[in-house]
Parts: C-alpha cells; structure tokens; sequence
C-alpha cells in the first residue's frame, strides 16, 4: 500500500509540474523531409521583415533562435540548408471579474447586502509566435512550431518571455517521426 501511494504522489507532482508552463505550443511538419540533413541555417530576411513587431523585440527573438539552434548543432552559414523565418501575433483580453456576493464581507446577514458590487478590469496581451524553417535550395516550408502565452511590457520580464517561447517551442524540433 505504501508504494502505490508513493507512486501515485509521484504521479501527481509529475502532472504538476509539467502542466506549470504558461506557453502552450504545437508544431507541424513536412512528413517527407529529411530532418537528419539540415545543418546549417540563416535567417529569412524577407519573411522577417514581414513580422508586425518593434525591431528591439525582433532582434531578440532572432538571437534566442539562433542560441537554440547552435544548442542543438547547427551552424549559421551564408550558404544553408534552412531558412528561418518567424511570424508573430497578438490579442489584448479584457477581462471583467464581477464579485456580487450576497451576504458582504463576512458571515450571515449584511447591511450592504444591495451595494455590495465589486467589478474589477484587467487587461492582458496574448501572443504568438510562429518559427518557419524552410528548405533553402526548395524554398518549401518544412517545419512550424507556434507558442501562445502571455506577453509582459517589463523589460527584463519579456526578455525571460521571449527566450522562454523560443525554448520551448524549439524544443519540438526536430519532430520525433513516428512510423
């Protein structure tokens, strides 16, 4: 009895944990391509200058991906087997928390039972970005990875959002091929 109730709290921090990231992310990928082959990368000009974002924050995304890939083996080249390209996105929420209990700021009855309205108004900016990697001597896109999280106006804070996007959906490629 003792082990399966270790086991099951294991089990339990383990789904804590991993549900703890606040990007959720997808990837997809050309079923034909050979992933194996590509070593080398170079960013796509043309489709980053495209991305509807301030250069500061380009910048930054472009040097996250580059520490990613180098990580993981390639080489920046002026000749390369894929092309990078991101996309990005964004959405602001509203959100509207109407706290009308009925029976005020404790337990029982309340004389402010009628004006007990409390409405409180956030707001927060969800993006997205898109990595494309491309097959340069094709020109066909191979490999897209999308995280969705929540964005921060903070310096430093988008700094840590941004390399932790990056990451994480780098982390999806290359794609476990499974036949």
């Amino acid at each position: 009895m003792k082990n399966a109730s270790t086991y099951l709290l294991i089990g339990l921090c383990f789904i804590i944990l991993s549900s703890c990231s606040s990007i959720k992310v997808v990837s997809d990928y050309d079923k034909n391509a050979n992933f194996d082959t590509y070593k080398s990368f170079a960013f796509y000009k043309a489709g980053i200058d495209k991305a509807e974002i301030n250069d500061l924050d380009k910048r930054r995304i472009l040097r996250a991906i580059e520490t990613e890939l180098l990580a993981k083996g390639f080489t920046k080249s002026e000749n390369p087997d894929l092309l990078v390209s991101i996309f990005t996105q964004s959405r602001e929420e509203i959100n509207v928390y109407n706290n009308n209990g009925p029976y005020g700021y404790g337990w029982g009855w309340s004389p402010w039972y009628w004006n007990n309205y409390n409405t409180t108004v956030s707001t927060s900016t969800e993006g997205i970005l898109y990595i494309d990697l491309i097959d340069a001597e094709r020109k066909e896109l191979i490999w897209q990875g999308k995280g969705t999280g929540y964005l921060s106006e903070n310096r430093e804070s988008k700094i840590e959002i941004i390399n932790e996007f990056v990451k994480e959906i780098l982390a999806k490629y290359p794609p476990e091929i499974k036949e």
